[in-house]
């Protein structure tokens, strides 16, 4: 389940691709699957186990393209261990809304972007988020959860002013608003709830067999009830 255009961003053979707050790794390994060289950067060290893992499976199958590696580091994007301009590519998803510091953050992503370079930025959007945030409050306050919800014209304007230049944007996941709205509703750890389980289970079914009706759905509603916004940025020369 990916949130940014991997063509948009020009992800290809070669390309220096890093994925801060990489998590699970789930683009990490799209990047991969495209020769890129993949750095998944993130401060849960027990998670990029279990992606280092999976690149050397993704490998071992053949998964990867000639020149293709993964990697992982251990880090905080505060203060990231890098060389400025280090990276073609430089993806932040989900993970800024978690940063009391978010200004320091970005000048971060950048800092280490390869003049000409590209920059994918994710957050929650806006609406669905503050309905996620009326319905529960154990939704964000807890250790570690959202402390903020951007407006996408306000986070724009945090990347425009250390001298990116905005390229596009776009909404992701509209079917994963009803399902965030429900566990809200009913109580965020109650995972075995049948309405929280019914909708899983749509989601689950939806991402394994991609049907046309679902697809078409949801690029229909993405614009509407989208529960991420994805911006695009370049960096000049």
């Amino acid at each position: 389940m990916l949130t940014v255009d991997y063509d948009r961003l020009r992800v290809g053979r070669g390309t220096r691709f890093i994925d801060v707050g990489a998590g699970a790794g789930r683009h990490s390994y799209e990047a991969l699957r495209r020769g890129a060289d993949v750095t998944a950067f993130d401060l849960d060290e027990v998670e990029l186990k279990a992606v280092d893992g999976m690149f050397y499976a993704m490998e071992a199958e053949g998964e990867v393209p000639p020149g293709g590696k993964g990697q992982v580091k251990v880090g905080n994007i505060l203060d990231m261990p890098y060389e400025d301009g280090e990276f073609d590519v430089v993806l932040a998803s989900e993970i800024l809304e978690h940063v009391p510091e978010d200004v320091q953050a970005i000048s971060e992503l950048e800092r280490i972007l390869a003049p000409g370079g590209m920059l994918a930025v994710t957050v929650p959007r806006w609406g669905p988020e503050a309905v996620c945030w009326a319905l529960s409050d154990e939704y964000h306050a807890n250790e570690g959860g959202h402390i903020r919800i951007y407006k996408a014209d306000e986070l724009r304007a945090k990347l425009e002013a250390t001298g990116l230049e905005f390229v596009g944007q776009h909404h992701a996941h509209a079917l994963h608003s009803p399902y965030w709205w429900i566990k809200c509703a009913v109580g965020v750890d109650k995972e075995q709830h049948p309405a929280v389980k019914a909708y899983h289970r749509l989601l689950v079914w939806d991402m394994m067999k991609a049907p046309k009706l679902t697809r078409l759905s949801e690029r229909a509603l993405n614009p509407v009830l989208g529960k991420s916004v994805a911006l695009y940025f370049r960096k000049p020369f």
